[in-house]
């Protein structure tokens, strides 16, 4: 599994004081899907330091075009803007970031560089993190090889799990990739949102309507979801994200409610924030498994925490009786089946996950 991810995510938490997400499996090619007439989806393989890109949707209307995320290198994003000239010669005048992580905002000024008076749409929480956390990300960059290096020498991650052979590689091959991904980092001219909204957006593109919606938090405090309500499409951002969820920050307590609103939209088709597209009933099966995996766990963190008391200090005794008290191996088959790197990917998130549920827990 890409435990490297896992590296960068720890390294994000230990860096930036905030989350990120690591993709369950390596994405080695980049893929181009058409989900309808003038809608267009973009998986990314990992950047050379493994870290994951998040996937992007391209909506094309009569007028105008809307993009969903920006991913993570720029030679990506110019990639992805090759393609939509290929497309179409209308403009694309919106660029939606779901949440501020790095993977899914990068790209953003090379955008911005492509398309004058290109609006960047975002949670109103989202632009304030954007613009808080990604100037620093630049200066913390090389500093990142030093702390994965301390990782693998200390042989567990920071959640206690200790590596295994696979987790060490994946380290080496991240350490390897740095440089070239620092060399791209070196001319970015980063750009944040400059049109964000509190609760609901909706666009017209020329015969086509966006619905941007923020409702509640889950991955991040201002994730966004895009629904094509005509369509009946949905990009989750990193609220959904499969085969195994993105469960290594956020706001665990409120995630689950966050989906049950989710999961009230209209759709058939689902874009997640990392992963495969999933149509009609697989996409509502998936979500309802990831709330109901995320409530059974956040509520024996809770049960827990009031057991043996909720300070920082406990989390140990925390962590043994929620492994003690969920059936672990269930719910790992339920998300990774025989895959023995979807099962190291969810054993990673479900550890992490304890960590996250019970610093909330603690008021962080």
């Amino acid at each position: 599994m890409k435990f490297l991810n896992l590296a960068v995510l720890i390294l994000a938490i230990v860096v930036s004081a905030a989350g990120r997400a690591v993709d369950s499996g390596k994405t080695t090619e980049r893929t181009v899907t058409k989900l309808a007439e003038g809608i267009y989806t973009i998986r990314h393989k990992d950047a050379p330091d493994t870290f994951p890109q998040g996937n992007t949707t391209v909506v094309i209307g009569e007028r105008e075009v809307l993009v969903v995320d920006s991913c993570y290198l720029p030679s990506s994003a110019r990639e992805d803007i090759a393609d939509i000239r290929r497309w179409t010669d209308k403009p694309v005048r919106y660029l939606v970031n779901t949440h501020w992580h790095f993977d899914h905002t990068m790209g953003n000024g090379t955008y911005a560089a492509a398309f004058p008076g290109l609006s960047i749409v975002a949670h109103i929480e989202t632009a304030r993190q954007s613009s808080g956390y990604n100037p620093g990300w630049f200066a913390r960059f090389p500093k990142r090889g030093e702390r994965m290096q301390q990782i693998l020498d200390a042989g567990k991650d920071g959640n206690g799990k200790v590596l295994t052979e696979g987790d060490r590689k994946e380290y080496a091959e991240a350490i390897a990739g740095l440089e070239p991904v620092q060399k791209e980092f070196a001319a970015i001219t980063d750009r944040s949102p400059n049109l964000t909204f509190d609760s609901e957006l909706h666009l017209d593109l020329g015969n086509r309507e966006v619905q941007i919606k923020w409702l509640g938090r889950g991955n991040t405090a201002g994730d966004a979801i895009i629904f094509l309500p005509k369509e009946k499409m949905i990009m989750t951002g990193d609220l959904v994200v499969h085969p195994v969820p993105y469960m290594f920050g956020g706001y665990p307590a409120a995630f689950g409610a966050t989906l049950r609103r989710l999961d009230q939209l209209n759709f058939d088709t689902m874009i997640p924030g990392h992963g495969e597209v999933m149509r009609t009933e697989k996409a509502r099966a998936y979500v309802r498994l990831l709330i109901d995996f995320i409530e059974a766990v956040t509520q024996q963190v809770s049960t827990e925490a009031h057991r043996v008391g909720s300070g920082a200090a406990n989390l140990p005794a925390v962590r043994e009786g929620v492994n003690k008290n969920i059936d672990v191996a269930s719910w790992r088959k339920k998300f990774a089946g025989e895959s023995k790197e979807e099962q190291d990917a969810f054993d990673t998130t479900f550890a992490a996950m304890i960590t996250a549920a019970h610093a909330e827990i603690n008021g962080r």
